[in-house]
């Protein structure tokens, strides 16, 4: 049975990572979707911050910085006592999310059931939603407070943009190719998640000579990112970097990318929300947890599971697995997308 309850002021507590932002985007867009007049208030770092703001379905961010240590508790705790909701989600199940949640004045705070609650979370919530077990997507995860609350989640959209602001700045960035683009995300937050620099320097050398791809590459300017970014240059020279180009201009790039590549990252859900098809390199996460939600399972490659192996859902992750995908591998994936995608 629905929780029953007025959904004129929604808080949304979800914290951390871009790719975690934008399943949520979807459960925000659906409650939108559902009560028009809803005000949505997100608490949220400033990093996946910069990506949602400007959301047509997002009223206000409450900005959590985590730099900031125990200051950051303070400034927002400041924040949200002027701010009175009737449902708050908390969409974590970290310490850090159940306190700022205790921070929120609602009736109803509804959060994970204490079997996933970690870190005593769900003793900050007054509701929770019912157990399951493991085995769904992380989205589907995040679409069980929905049901919750009677809010059906169909269809799916997460409405990413690029704004009418950023067209132009769109425009320009694709004006200066004379090719269609195939966006490689270089790295991610974590070494055990990536592919190897060199290898994505060989798929960049064929994109460009032997399917007539424009290779783009993004990320941010993290040493590593920086290093990998020489290593592809240093081997397919034609490459143009966008590292550093931010979070809002990198969805005008996605958006009018022709193909993207990327391990488990946020971009690679930028890019299943945008409708791009994308090739994803899983290894280290559970492919069928954390991998394109319900579009393009034909471009992935899984080297989480061995040969044969029908691994269950779970959170579980495998070190060492990204080295067995190929420059074979990904470039089969390739040709498969210009047989299927490519216009």
């Amino acid at each position: 049975m629905a929780i029953a309850t007025p959904l004129g002021r929604v808080g949304i507590v979800m914290m951390s990572a871009v790719g975690d932002a934008v399943h949520v985007l979807s459960v925000v867009t659906a409650i939108k979707r559902h009560t028009p007049a809803a005000h949505i208030t997100w608490v949220l770092q400033p990093g996946p911050a910069a990506l949602v703001r400007g959301h047509t379905a997002v009223d206000e961010l409450v900005l959590f910085d985590r730099s900031a240590g125990w200051q950051a508790f303070l400034d927002v705790r400041r924040t949200l006592r002027a701010r009175p909701f009737d449902v708050v989600l908390d969409l974590q199940v970290y310490l850090k999310a159940g306190i700022v949640t205790a921070f929120t004045r609602a009736p109803v705070k509804l959060g994970f059931d204490r079997a996933r609650a970690r870190d005593a979370n769900w003793l900050f919530t007054t509701n929770r939603i019912p157990p399951h077990p493991e085995g769904q997507h992380v989205q589907d995860q995040y679409f069980e407070f929905l049901a919750a609350l009677g809010i059906p989640h169909d269809p799916v959209r997460w409405d990413l943009g690029p704004w009418p602001t950023e067209r132009a700045a769109q425009a320009a960035f694709y004006s200066k190719l004379d090719r269609p683009a195939a966006v490689i995300v270089v790295a991610t937050s974590k070494p055990e998640k990536d592919w190897l620099p060199e290898r994505w320097g060989d798929v960049a050398r064929a994109l460009d000579s032997d399917f007539g791809l424009q290779p783009v590459l993004v990320g941010g300017t993290s040493p590593r990112e920086r290093h990998a970014e020489s290593v592809i240059l240093a081997r397919a020279p034609r490459a143009v970097s966008a590292l550093g180009c931010g979070l809002r201009a990198l969805v005008g790039i996605l958006d009018g990318a022709a193909l993207a590549m990327s391990p488990d990252t946020g971009p690679l859900h930028m890019a299943v929300a945008l409708g791009r098809p994308v090739v994803s390199l899983l290894g280290y996460t559970n492919p069928k947890r954390t991998g394109p939600y319900r579009r393009f399972h034909d471009l992935m490659i899984d080297a989480y599971g061995d040969p044969g192996e029908n691994y269950p859902v779970s959170m579980e992750t495998r070190a060492g697995r990204m080295p067995r995908i190929t420059v074979d591998d990904v470039l089969a994936k390739v040709a498969l997308w210009k047989s299927r995608y490519a216009g």
